[in-house]
């Protein structure tokens, strides 16, 4: 089945360039079996695709790796909403309602310059801490010792739950050569999306991050906002409200997220895009 409207977007650029590629859908005929949204993210050289279709005054999301549907994607939903507003044009940010994993929510883009910046609310973050047993499985196979990873590991999700760990620098964070297949069975058995390794974030907020997720068939992804997401909540808590997390170094193609946090745990991510015409040369390793 072809399916004619697949645009990507190039999501969550540094300084303009690189970013995540992302398979964005403009569905408005019969809609591709799954089989199909699966194929489509690995064909145009992304990690992710998101399908778009509009159902009254709402804007329905559904997003896909090769290994199937998840409940979000933030960087899809930056791509998603950056498509949008650049189809809509005009001077004024464009807004919408949006729907995706089972929750209604408000996103909005504008352009800045020859981007688009794109602002979104990725739902409520739940925190907790990691059990012994997660430490003890999941944490070898970033190559790190259970004791090593600090106090600060977490178990956080906006729908699916993933581990934060905090490494003390960004050095210490480009240098994490994980065992994916362990890392993958660690991550099947406690119901984990993945491992979000991060630095210590500057007295500015910043720092980097990298992302392991093969349960979802990602090994590791450009940009993750959701769990970028899940970090800022979990900051927040320790009075850091606003952070600029760079990601995508490793893999030749640099991105940045910005979150910002409430006490409540209420998060805001943003991120820039660009639209492209033909697919990226990156593919996911």
């Amino acid at each position: 089945m072809s399916t004619p409207n697949v645009t990507v977007v190039r999501a969550c650029l540094r300084g303009g360039a690189g970013g995540s590629p992302t398979a964005v859908v403009l569905e408005d005929g019969a809609a591709p079996g799954e089989q199909e949204r699966r194929r489509i993210a690995v064909a145009h050289g992304s990690s992710h695709a998101v399908y778009v279709r509009h159902v009254g005054d709402q804007t329905e999301l559904r997003f896909f790796t090769a290994e199937g549907e998840l409940p979000a994607c933030g960087h899809g939903t930056i791509a998603a909403l950056a498509l949008l507003a650049a189809q809509h044009g005009g001077a004024e940010p464009y807004r919408a309602t949006l729907r995706a994993g089972g929750r209604v929510f408000a996103g909005r883009a504008e352009r800045v310059g020859g981007m688009l910046t794109a602002a979104f609310d990725p739902g409520l973050v739940q925190l907790r801490e990691p059990t012994e047993e997660e430490r003890a499985v999941v944490l070898p196979t970033l190559g790190l010792a259970p004791h090593k990873a600090g106090p600060h590991v977490q178990i956080a999700g906006v729908g699916r739950e993933r581990m934060l760990v905090p490494l003390p620098t960004r050095a210490a964070v480009a240098a994490l050569r994980p065992d994916l297949d362990r890392l993958r069975a660690a991550c099947d058995r406690f119901g984990l999306l993945g491992a979000y390794v991060h630095s210590e974030p500057s007295p500015d907020g910043t720092l980097a991050a990298r992302i392991f997720a093969p349960s979802i068939g990602v090994p590791e992804d450009l940009a993750n906002a959701n769990s970028t997401a899940c970090l800022a909540a979990h900051l927040a808590g320790r009075g850091i409200h606003r952070i600029a997390v760079d990601m995508g170094d490793v893999l030749g193609s640099p991105a940045t997220i910005t979150a910002t946090a409430g006490p409540d745990l209420r998060v805001e991510l943003s991120g820039t895009a660009r639209v492209v015409m033909d697919p990226p040369a990156h593919r996911p390793a």
